[in-house]
């Protein structure tokens, strides 16, 4: 064997011995509270995605997005996290305003892959006055724990609605848990909002007597408020059969739109994890669907046009993308698939396909 070959053979086996060698990577994602959806969607990654690319990553519970920024910033060893969409907008908002952290904290932010729409549930008591999400305004509100998406998420679409900031006065930074106690025991709040996609545990777990309690407000069309909130946010219905237990009727309302998220990160041993990781949720999409939480059946493997400042993190938007082609002749729709007609939120998104 020529010298050179044979050290080019020892040389690739040495590599092989170093990479076999490399301690696995511990990562960790923050989702939300340990009711909500997030932390079930952080849960499956870590199951069927980071385990099959030797990626250990713990699902952290959290107040929600406006904190999970912050984390993916600063914490050690959290490298990927669950936020909303608007969360982009509104820290570029207070860039804007003079906040430089803000603008700090937010340009480095990247997406890896849209998930699902998760409904905003606006809840009051079931003998409230109150029927439609227009009527809340100048009303008592619980909005969800402060750094929280829930919180960030209800302060947005206030002030798209009704031109005006959600009054402090009227303002209460509540857990889910804490709202609802407040709202059906003290009565001290008329509104408790919360985001979360459906099927929730929280509501999940109600029983057949929750319907004496509590209601949820419907989405009117005909409303100008709702023109203006369609803005940024998304028509979409609360399924009865989502809690088939104590909700009788579907009920329209609006969603924002969940995504999977990380950092530019340009450390190599980073960008190599995430890019298998990348790799893995390609290659398992379909067990993330079959075995995960419901919402993963709504999740469509594509990387859309993106708006609002939001840019796809390269390492890993080259793997998806590349990944992707390979299952499309797999996944093409059929003629009949390919001439439905598009929803307003994929013609909104630029993801219809006809």
């Amino acid at each position: 064997m020529p010298i050179r070959s044979l050290l080019t053979g020892l040389l690739w086996t040495a590599c092989l011995a170093c990479a076999a060698a490399a301690p696995r990577a511990e990562y960790k994602i923050v989702t939300a509270t340990k009711t909500g959806t997030y932390i079930q969607i952080g849960q499956d990654l870590a199951k069927w995605v980071a385990e099959p690319a030797d990626i250990g990553l713990e699902a952290l519970d959290s107040k929600g997005s406006a904190e999970n920024v912050q984390r993916l910033r600063y914490e050690p060893g959290v490298k990927l996290a669950l936020v909303q969409s608007d969360v982009y907008q509104a820290f570029l908002d207070e860039a804007k305003a003079g906040n430089a952290d803000a603008g700090d904290i937010i340009r480095p932010l990247r997406l890896i892959m849209p998930l699902y729409d998760e409904e905003i549930y606006f809840i009051v008591r079931a003998d409230s006055p109150l029927n439609s999400i227009h009527d809340i305004k100048n009303k008592k509100i619980a909005v969800g724990p402060l750094g929280s998406g829930t919180a960030l998420t209800s302060r947005t679409l206030y002030q798209l609605m009704f031109g005006e900031p959600l009054p402090p006065a009227n303002t209460q930074y509540l857990s889910n848990e804490e709202s609802l106690a407040r709202l059906t025991v003290d009565k001290s709040i008329d509104v408790a909002i919360i985001v979360a996609g459906q099927p929730a545990k929280l509501f999940t777990d109600m029983k057949a007597e929750a319907r004496n309690y509590i209601k949820i407000l419907k989405l009117d069309e005909a409303a100008p408020e709702t023109a203006r909130a369609k803005k940024a946010y998304f028509p979409a219905v609360i399924r009865s059969a989502s809690y088939s237990t104590w909700l009788k009727d579907d009920v329209p309302t609006l969603t924002v739109k969940a995504y999977l998220v990380t950092y530019d990160y340009g450390l190599q041993s980073t960008v190599g994890n995430l890019m298998r990781f990348a790799d893995s949720l390609c290659a398992n999409f379909d067990k993330l669907q079959a075995n995960g939480h419901p919402k993963w059946k709504q999740v469509r493997l594509e990387l859309p046009p993106l708006n609002q400042g939001w840019r796809y993190y390269p390492p890993m938007e080259k793997r998806l993308r590349a990944c992707i082609a390979q299952r499309a002749p797999f996944g093409a729709p059929t003629a009949a698939q390919s001439s439905r007609t598009c929803t307003e939120q994929e013609l909104v998104l630029g993801i219809c396909k006809r």
